[in-house]
């Protein structure tokens, strides 16, 4: 599957943050797409979203993820910061699934052999 770009090598870029011992597989997408913002600015945000999936396929996605999931909204559309940040959580969530090597490692901490396949990988994505 083709994953945006962006995404995937904000993924790599977060694991450089994983250190053996202090993360478990299934707290991997958490980590990367939770723990920090993957675009901080509104203009910077909204032209993401215009240059890369379309505000409004960002917001049809997050509606259906959310109803799924939580059985309603939470995210704020009004915010091209929210509404990306949300986006990239869930897309994040996708590129992970995709990642046979974090699926080995899924029920456990990450060994440094682990963070390497799943660096390696992500990188193969691009």
């Amino acid at each position: 599957m083709k994953h945006n770009k962006d995404l995937v090598i904000h993924a790599i870029d977060g694991m450089n943050n994983i250190t053996e011992s202090n993360t478990y597989g299934c707290d991997l997408h958490s980590a990367l797409f939770n723990t920090d913002y993957f675009i901080i600015g509104y203009y910077d945000a909204e032209q993401w979203l215009i240059n890369n999936v379309g505000i409004f396929q960002a917001i049809e996605t997050i509606r259906d993820y959310e109803n799924d999931m939580f059985g309603e909204v939470n995210t704020d559309f009004s915010s091209s910061e929210k509404v990306v940040n949300m986006y990239s959580y869930i897309i994040g969530e996708e590129i992970l699934n995709d990642c046979k090597a974090l699926q080995r490692a899924y029920d456990r901490l990450l060994t440094k052999r682990d963070i390497k396949s799943i660096t390696k990988e992500l990188e193969s994505m691009l």
